[in-house]
Formats: structure tokens, sequence, C-alpha cells
């Protein structure tokens, strides 16, 4: 008699209707993909280009384990990708030595006043991953500005407008307080201070503790930055990776409005359990349709592939109001 009600409990409180929805052809792109030979593909920046192309610049994997950029092209951003026959950009550890172990994981942010594409990327270096960032029109040709956050860093994208006359960054350093995001402000993207908490990771037994990172760059919304985050929960069998969803305020990003109790997106397929790195989804792009409120939301897979999930901006926002928490939000130490 005890078994079915533990049972029923147990359904009635694990059964949440999905927010994210994954495309029926997941993964849309996979190592079999690229023209030239490769381990693996995965963590992909996204953007719309100008005639409505979408463009994902991946992270590509190659046999050493070291890892560099290449741009693949799609109409429909869901199939018939065009990839780049040869890498788009190339680790340069001649000229760049923070780039001696690879370029991983890009994040892409059109900024209108400039006009171009912001890119930040991990640069990894003798001394652990930084940040580093670069600049290009066309995702052919790129002026990079080097490294602008030392190592341990990353998890890193800018914000598309200025903040107060500052550019704002959102990286996740390691340091004595632990893997925290983390925001900084620069009138010229090169030189980087105001350096300010953001948001903490939890403790204990919570999905979220003792490590979290931005995911995509943040979505600017009539109420606030949206932002989904990753955390990651350290098990007898590995890490495993989730996303969940916080929101900040529009003209005081350091400032959280709101944060989700629970993760909303976790791996569950086959192809998210098993790869290389098990139990990953790791969005680094999303673009948004014509209609302003569906979001593609493009993720690493197990470290192994790249995979797509749809959601609503306003069915994400209308979930944090229900779930969302304010009051936790400074507080996190004490979780």
């Amino acid at each position: 008699m005890t078994a079915p009600e533990a049972t029923l409990l147990h359904v009635e409180s694990t059964h949440y209707p999905p927010l994210l929805l994954r495309h029926p052809g997941n993964p849309i792109l996979t190592g079999k993909d690229w023209p030239y030979s490769i381990n693996s593909v995965f963590n992909a920046g996204a953007t719309l280009l100008p005639d409505g192309t979408t463009l994902l610049l991946c992270r590509v994997e190659d046999r050493r384990g070291l890892s560099h950029l290449c741009a693949a092209r799609s109409r429909n951003g869901v199939d018939g990708w065009e990839i780049d026959r040869e890498p788009t950009l190339m680790p340069s550890p001649q000229q760049y030595p923070e780039e001696i172990w690879g370029i991983e994981d890009p994040r892409i942010t059109f900024v209108p006043e400039l006009q171009q594409y912001v890119v930040t990327y991990t640069s990894y270096s003798r001394g652990g991953p930084g940040v580093s960032l670069a600049l290009t029109k066309d995702f052919r040709s790129f002026e990079r500005y080097g490294v602008i956050m030392p190592p341990d860093d990353k998890d890193t994208a800018l914000l598309p407008r200025r903040i107060n006359g500052y550019w704002a960054l959102i990286h996740r350093p390691m340091t004595t307080l632990g893997a925290h995001m983390w925001i900084s402000y620069s009138p010229d993207l090169r030189h980087w201070g105001r350096h300010r908490l953001m948001l903490e990771a939890r403790r204990g037994a919570w999905w979220d503790a003792n490590k979290i990172g931005l995911s995509p760059p943040p979505i600017e919304t009539s109420r606030g930055w949206l932002v989904l985050y990753h955390g990651v929960r350290h098990t007898p069998s590995g890490c495993l990776y989730r996303l969940g969803l916080a929101l900040f305020d529009l003209e005081n990003p350091e400032k959280c409005l709101l944060r989700g109790d629970s993760w909303i997106f976790g791996p569950e397929a086959e192809y998210e359990r098993h790869g290389d790195v098990d139990d990953v989804v790791f969005p680094c792009g999303y673009t948004i349709n014509p209609d302003g409120d569906t979001i593609n939301i493009y993720y690493g897979a197990a470290d192994c592939s790249i995979a797509l999930a749809r959601a609503s901006v306003r069915s994400l926002l209308d979930w944090l109001n229900a779930h969302g928490s304010c009051e936790r939000r400074n507080r996190a130490e004490d979780l």
C-alpha cells in the first residue's frame, strides 16, 4: 500500500513541462559532417547574418586534443550546413602565447555601435584558461585583441551595448571565493576594471552548487537581461551539467532580480548522456526568430556534437516569475 503512494509522489514531484524542446533531427552537426579530419565538434557560438543566414562558430577539437574555431552556415539554422573547408580561426601561439593549447567555447555578440561582431573565447595557455577577444565583420578576417582576462577565467560574453558609458563583460574567474559569475567594465574593450560578483554558486546539494558559469550571451528583454547559466554537480560517476535561469537589471546588470531554484534543462538524450564527456549540455549561442520570441539554442552535447533546442522567451520569463526567488539571490552563501 505504501509502495504505490511513494511511486505516485515520485512521479508528481519530478514531472515538469519542458521549457526547451529538442529538435527531432538532433544532433544537427557531428564530426562526420566536417570537411577535414577532426575528433569532435561542440560548444558553438551563434548569430544571424544580415541575409538571415545562421552562422555557428564551432569549437572543433583535433586529434591532438587541441581546439580551434570553424564556421558553419545554414539558411534555416537546422540543416544544409556549409562548413568552412579549413579552420576559420586557428590558435596563433607565436603571436598570442596564451593560445598555445588551443582556443575554445566562443560566444558571439553583434554590437550595433561598432557594426561588428565581438567574439569572446577561451584561450588555453600554460597557466590555464583565460579570456580572449576578437572583432570581425564577416567571420573571414579577425582583429584579435589578445587575452583580456588572465587565467583562470572563462565562460564569457559581452553585452551588446554600453552600460553607463562602459562595455560590460560577464565571465567566470576561479578565485578563493569559488567558481562564480562576475561582471567587469571597460572604456575600450582592452582595459577592464570595476570587477563585481554577479551570481554565486550555491553550496551543499543544490544542482548549481560550487561551480556555475554563463552559457549563451544574455538576452535583452523589457524586464531585464535574461541569462541561461550552467551549473555543475559533482557526483561519484563524474560531473553533471545542467541549465538554469536568472534575470538581471537592464541598467545595473550586476543586480540579480530573479533566480530559478531548479534547473530547466539537463542531459537526457543518448547523444547528451554519452560521449567524450558524459552528461553535458552546454549552450554557447542562440538566435531569435523574426517573431521576437522563439529562441533557437545551440548547445554542445557530451563534447561530441552540436544539438538544437527551441524555447519561448516569454515562457522562460513566465517560468522565472513563477519559480524564481528574489530573497535568495543575495544569500547564496547561506545555501
